[in-house]
């Protein structure tokens, strides 16, 4: 007898194991070790998310019902795989180079960044896609009362799992799919869990099949004769049906928002679909190739009436097999989960890039760049998403009654998402079409296949029977199942037929007969030429005021040390020094593709218009009136981009000439400064060696105070000549290093003792030596003298009424960084940019010194292959110091 409650154990140790390997794989790629992620094998099977419970449980079904009819499930997407590899791989190369995040973005950046019709595709796909999760909701009830009924002690609920089935999907999609901000970093704890989940599902499917075969039938040879003696074996297919259900599958295997996941957004590599080509299809081979067998048996086996949708697991039932009964029901629970966990994840991305952030964006005028914490209402609203979509498949489930057939579910959820394919095959391949076209074709297509297909299907008072014989608004010919006076049609072929038609003839004519603005003629052209030409700068100049105001907006977007880190990398492929890069036409577009896998490109966009403003494309209004050519669109970005280059370099010439003005004051300054230093101490040394000389009958304490005071004047003299001798030697390049092995740490510990010792001023020292185990191979005296500057200058100049210095540790790639930030009021920003300078020395320092110490340490730190910056966004004054990492130490190793 099976027992319920040993399914629902055996159940809940599958999804820990779920939890458990998606925990693994997302640690094991935090930790840099993911490269066996990152292989065609798991980007395979993680396409196996297209066979959802439609094709476990419902394949065998519509085989019993319908005979080979079944097989354009597993046809079209075979077809795509075969026969469209080079759009496949199209969609992917600019899924990578425009950093879309979901199917919306796509098309939103193809029409000009369109956030409207990217709504649109949002709104649709959530609709479309809510039928197909009550679908695998449906099939997870419909197997959990097939075991209630072989254990009838169980106090099972009809249609209660599917509530708790909804909320541990939701949780897990929460957890696993909200982790990081940016959609375009891999999520590899779902992908991983999706692959085993492929794998299940199979070795079910086949364990099912074989068993059928070889157990029951008697073999291969009996169960063919059995075939050819059943009308399922019959070649009975109605052709328009056969066609339009390939179609229907071969577009949504492209469209479905979690195909279009794991197709386009999880692929990191585009290599991988040489192999997927064939590999995909095979594993739709298997999975369909004891379809009719199960089927057939099925029908010959179980009593008249029986669901054959749940043939898989009640054959395996009735023969006393619950063995085989549960690993089926495994395998159909890892079909409908993966599915829905994706798609909560896709959908939820495209609701909060296009929907959530837009309104929050017009709530707050100014824009990510000061109001709120963007990342954290980002997050907040995909997780709000994945829970809504997932209610509402419970709903839809609730509402539509939980029909038998899940093939009609299925097929209802394929027509509407195929209503995105005119606008995505358009944009892809053809440059006129316009966001207009785009629009009112998905607005027409969508209200068709709602009108003649959804209401329907759901039945009940939705429409009035009104409407279904007289028509809408007692129009005859706007009757839902008999459209434009077309009768006698099934009522899926019925509804593809016009919604399509009728989509993909306003695309076309209203593209035709308007004109795209000049970002969709931009776009376009990177579009169709995706392979001709790499996606160049869009035109956009922002001014160096504005570069904090970017790196403030996306440090609230992408957080705070990875914003950093990409202005540091971009400041220093431009050859500056510190944070702020030149805001370029190439790198404002650069910083919009990394703000667009966390926001959409859409809102990306918007809000760094907000901060740079005016138009994105300064020349491209132009291109209004040019010739359609891709050469010519190409030729006038180029000198755009040329003409924007060379403002930036008149402007940066001015502000070197500015800057070497500034220099040559503080030369002066600074050789000012110097003499009053030399005099100074020469003067007390030669007065009072004076009084020692002539002056008769002073007693010890007055010749030990004389001699002292001469003896400090002295060593003062000696510390200044020796930092002019010692950043010359530097400056020349004559410096010999000692390189010796060592630890950071202790490091540390010697520059803060040298640096504090006899210090009447105090200063708290923040420090987490845990974090500082890293050995170093430099010259290490010289690195502890860039440190000792540092803090230093902290004790020293630190206006807090407590001062505090924190430093803080860390390895980024091979690189060691290590931050000095103190609570005071920082360096003011107008000084920032020579504070590294020899003759610098900071309005309003009043510790005295001679500006020597930080140039020093920049001069060190270059010999050391290294660097020294400013730390801007701080609320202190903040420098970074970046070293080559060796290796990092074991902790034993630091105790011995």
């Amino acid at each position: 007898m099976a027992s319920l409650n040993l399914l629902v154990l055996v159940c809940l140790g599958y999804v820990v194991l779920l939890f458990i390997v998606a925990f693994v794989a997302d640690r094991l790629a935090a930790q840099g070790r993911s490269r066996w992620l990152h292989t065609p094998l798991i980007y395979t099977l993680s396409l196996s998310i297209y066979c959802t419970a439609w094709t476990f449980y419902g394949a065998v079904g519509y085989a019993a019902r319908s005979g080979l009819e079944f097989v354009a499930i597993y046809l079209g997407p075979t077809l795509v795989m075969v026969g469209w590899w080079w759009g496949l791989r199209k969609l992917v190369r600019i899924g990578r180079s425009q950093r879309v995040t979901s199917i919306a973005d796509l098309i939103s950046s193809r029409y000009g960044k369109s956030n409207a019709l990217a709504i649109c595709v949002t709104l649709l796909a959530v609709i479309g896609v809510t039928p197909y999760i009550a679908l695998q909701l449906q099939s997870i009830t419909l197997s959990f009362s097939i075991f209630a009924e072989a254990d009838p002690d169980s106090g099972y609920v009809d249609g209660s799992s599917a509530l708790y089935v909804a909320a541990g999907l939701a949780v897990f999609a929460i957890l696993f799919g909200t982790r990081n901000l940016d959609v375009n970093e891999r999520h590899h704890g779902v992908v991983t869990a999706v692959a085993l989940e492929a794998v299940v599902k199979l070795l079910a499917l086949l364990a099912v099949g074989a068993f059928v075969v070889w157990e029951l039938a008697g073999g291969i040879g009996p169960v063919m004769a059995q075939i050819d003696a059943s009308e399922i074996g019959q070649w009975n297919v109605h052709s328009g049906r056969w066609a339009t259900f390939t179609f229907l599958s071969a577009a949504a295997f492209v469209c479905l928002p979690r195909m279009f996941q794991v197709l386009v957004v999880e692929n990191s590599d585009e290599r991988h679909l040489r192999t997927a080509a064939w590999a995909f299809p095979f594993y739709l081979l298997l999975m369909s190739l004891f379809v009719i067998p199960i089927a057939v048996v099925g029908l010959d086996l179980m009593p008249e009436g029986s669901n054959p949708d749940m043939y898989v697991v009640t054959i395996p039932l009735s023969q006393g097999r619950e063995g085989l009964a549960m690993l089926s029901f495994l395998g159909g629970f890892s079909s409908a989960t993966s599915m829905v966990i994706v798609a909560a994840m896709a959908l939820s991305t495209m609701v909060s890039n296009h929907i959530v952030m837009p309104i929050w964006l017009s709530w707050h005028g100014e824009g990510g760049a000061v109001s709120g914490d963007v990342r954290n209402v980002v997050l907040l609203a995909r997780r709000i998403s994945i829970a809504g979509i997932l209610a509402l498949g419970y709903f839809y489930h609730r509402l539509s009654g939980g029909g038998d057939a899940l093939i009609s579910i299925g097929l209802v959820a394929f027509a509407g998402i195929a209503q995105i394919l005119p606008a995505l095959v358009g944009g892809l391949f053809w440059r006129g079409a316009t966001r207009t076209g785009a629009l009112v074709g998905l607005v027409v297509g969508f209200s068709v296949w709602l009108f003649t297909l959804l209401l329907p299907e759901l039945g009940g008072n939705v429409l009035s029977d009104r409407i279904y014989q007289d028509g809408l608004f007692g129009i005859g010919w706007l009757r839902p199942l008999a459209l434009f006076g077309v009768s006698g049609l099934d009522p899926v072929v019925h509804s593809v037929m016009w919604s399509l038609l009728l989509n993909a003839s306003g695309f076309c004519i209203v593209s035709l007969v308007t004109f795209p603005s000049p970002l969709e003629r931009l776009q376009a052209a990177q579009f169709v030429n995706v392979f001709d030409h790499s996606v160049g700068p869009r035109g956009w100049t922002g001014t160096i005021g504005q570069s904090e105001d970017l790196m403030i907006m996306s440090q609230r977007i992408l957080g705070a040390q990875q914003a950093q880190d990409l202005f540091h990398r971009e400041a220093v492929a431009q050859g500056q020094r510190g944070y702020l890069p030149e805001p370029s036409p190439a790198f404002l577009d650069r910083l919009e593709r990394v703000l667009s896998g966390s926001v959409g490109a859409a809102t990306a966009h918007a809000m760094i218009g907000q901060i740079v403003g005016g138009s994105s494309v300064s020349v491209a209004d132009l291109l209004a009136v040019a010739d359609e050519s891709a050469q010519l669109l190409e030729y006038s970005s180029k000198l755009e981009a040329k003409s924007a280059e060379l403002s930036n370099t008149a402007r940066q010439l001015r502000e070197a000439n500015a800057k070497l003005t500034q220099l040559s004051l503080q030369k002066d300054a600074f050789l000012s400064q110097v003499s009053h230093e030399l005099r100074t101490p020469m003067t007390s040394i030669s007065a009072f060696s004076e009084i020692l000389r002539d002056t008769d009958g002073l007693d010890e304490a007055e010749k030990t105070h004389y001699a002292t005071i001469i003896h400090d004047e002295a060593l003062r003299l000696t510390r200044l000549l020796n930092d002019l001798l010692d950043l010359s030697v530097l400056e020349s390049g004559q410096v010999s290093l000692n390189m010796r092995d060592g630890n950071l740490s202790d490091v540390l510990d010697r520059a803060e003792a040298a640096a504090l010792a006899g210090s009447d001023r105090p200063l708290l020292v923040r420090r987490q030596r845990d974090e500082e185990r890293f050995a170093l191979q430099t010259d290490l005296d010289r690195l502890a003298q860039v440190f000792i500057n540092l803090i230093s200058n902290a004790q020293k100049y630190c206006n807090a009424e407590r001062p505090e210095l924190r430093i803080k540790v860390r390895a980024v790639s091979d690189r060691l960084l290590i931050d000095f930030v103190d609570n005071g009021s920082g360096i003011p920003p107008d000084s920032r940019s020579v504070v590294f300078e020899k003759f610098t020395r900071v309005s309003g320092e009043k510790a005295g010194g001679a500006g020597l110490g930080l140039a020093i340490s920049r001069e060190i730190m270059q010999r050391l292959d290294g660097n020294v910056s400013y730390l801007p966004g701080k609320s202190g004054g903040a420098f970074r110091v970046i070293l080559p990492l060796a290796t990092r130490m074991a902790a034993q190793e630091l105790r011995a």
